[in-house]
């Protein structure tokens, strides 16, 4: 008996939405994660008029834990007061975001929903900040303790392990942080300072000539906090001093390299999502696609070897899915953790020994045209909410192929742990 395949419609972007990006412990400080993805969902759904009661179910993605509320997605389907809408929390570090889209779009091909909100948040101003285990352990026991014995128990705490441990930024697998990471990229590929601190300008000068000419605004929802509504991104710089960037001080070797803040993504807090419908729903509906999602990957790599390549080992495969190749792509959106990581990314894009050794293609997957790529800035201008950045991406993309009136996008972020994400965006029609 001949088995049946699923036929699967297609998966329509209608639109989405984002909070404005702020730079941690400045406009969003008093917002809890939950506060702010509800506040984001509440108003895209009404920017885009889709009727809560439409939602089928609920993706979102976290990188920094919410202990209270470990299940965001579920979190905001009660604030939204839809009590019968499923939620799924995800987490893939940086490319977090794009998993939450990749996972709504497995829920609509398997026929379990119909229309789903996708995205992700990252507070960092509200990271939670652990004590150490003995200190635990102990507190623990001197519950079960009554007089002299509590005594000698609280006596076994040093009173310095009672400061709270900052939160590791670190890799639990190699000890490194993500600077120091990209720092071993930059040794490896060779990479001026100087082509990085080109780049980290050029992404402050694109972004704010972006928000100057009213395209960033389309994209951001209103934030309302104790102090005020919040409704503009804070980091982008309208003015780089090439001189002053020139004269930083690395952050990550400081004896010997080259990365600066200037050239890195920085702490911010932020949330972002979209909508995706089922195609037939979509136009059952009434909704007009701005995007129809042509395919993605998520690789790993060894990340004891140039940890942040996710892009150029995710990139290919993603244009393979939807039977394209990067010269057909009019946008291009890389997600600047660090302008190192990108140009590192750039250079295997073409290398032919590269691709074919690392890759296994018969030939390079290709030269990014500089004019296509990151067009209204990236990350490190507008900041990195760790699972709120592959939304703003997408986001991003979508506009950005009505802009130049293109046709395909690809959208990718490199990602802790050798982890990558690509996603393949064709404009809607």
């Amino acid at each position: 008996m001949a088995r049946k395949t699923l036929k699967r419609d297609r998966l329509a972007l209608i639109g989405g939405g984002r909070t404005p990006f702020a730079k941690s412990w400045t406009t969003l400080n008093d917002v809890d994660p939950v506060q702010l993805s509800t506040q984001c969902v509440r108003e895209t759904l009404y920017k885009l008029e889709v009727p809560p009661e439409a939602i089928d179910h609920v993706v979102w993605g976290t990188v920094i834990s919410v202990p209270a509320s470990p299940n965001v997605a579920r979190e905001i389907a009660l604030d939204l007061n839809l009590y019968d809408v499923p939620g799924v929390t995800v987490s893939r570090a940086c490319a977090t975001g794009f998993d939450a889209i990749a996972y709504a779009a497995r829920l609509i091909q398997s026929g379990e929903a119909d229309v789903v909100v996708a995205g992700g948040v990252d507070v960092t101003s509200a990271a939670p900040v652990p004590h150490k285990k003995e200190v635990i352990d102990t507190l623990r026991s001197a519950q079960k303790s009554k007089g002299f014995d509590l005594v000698k128990t609280i006596a076994q705490v040093n009173p310095k392990d009672l400061f709270p441990q900052a939160p590791s930024i670190s890799e639990r697998y190699t000890g490194k942080t993500m600077g120091e990471h990209a720092e071993d990229m930059v040794k490896y590929f060779d990479i001026p300072r100087e082509e990085q601190d080109a780049l980290a300008i050029a992404s402050h000068a694109k972004a704010h000539a972006a928000r100057e000419a009213g395209h960033v605004a389309s994209q951001i929802v209103p934030v309302m906090t104790p102090k005020g509504p919040v409704t503009e991104d804070n980091l982008i710089r309208e003015v780089m001093n090439p001189e002053k960037v020139a004269s930083l001080r690395p952050v990550f070797d400081r004896r010997n390299g080259t990365i600066t803040a200037a050239s890195s993504s920085p702490l911010t807090d932020g949330a972002s999502c979209v909508v995706l419908m089922r195609a037939a729903k979509a136009k059952e509906l009434g909704f007009e696609p701005r995007a129809w999602i042509e395919g993605w990957h998520f690789p790993a790599i060894d990340p004891r070897e140039n940890m942040l390549l996710g892009n150029v080992y995710s990139v290919p495969k993603a244009l393979e899915k939807a039977d394209i190749t990067l010269d057909q792509c009019d946008v291009v959106e890389i997600h600047e953790a660090f302008a190192a990581q990108v140009l590192a990314n750039l250079r295997c894009f073409e290398d032919a020994d590269f691709c074919k050794e690392k890759l296994g293609l018969d030939a390079p997957v290709g030269a990014v045209d500089p004019e296509k790529l990151n067009m209204w800035g990236g990350s490190i201008a507008y900041g990195h909410p760790f699972a709120a950045t592959g939304g703003r991406i997408v986001l991003n993309a979508i506009e950005l192929l009505d802009h130049v009136d293109g046709e395909y996008a690809i959208t990718t972020a490199c990602a802790a742990g050798g982890l990558g994400a690509a996603m393949v965006l064709r404009r809607g029609a």
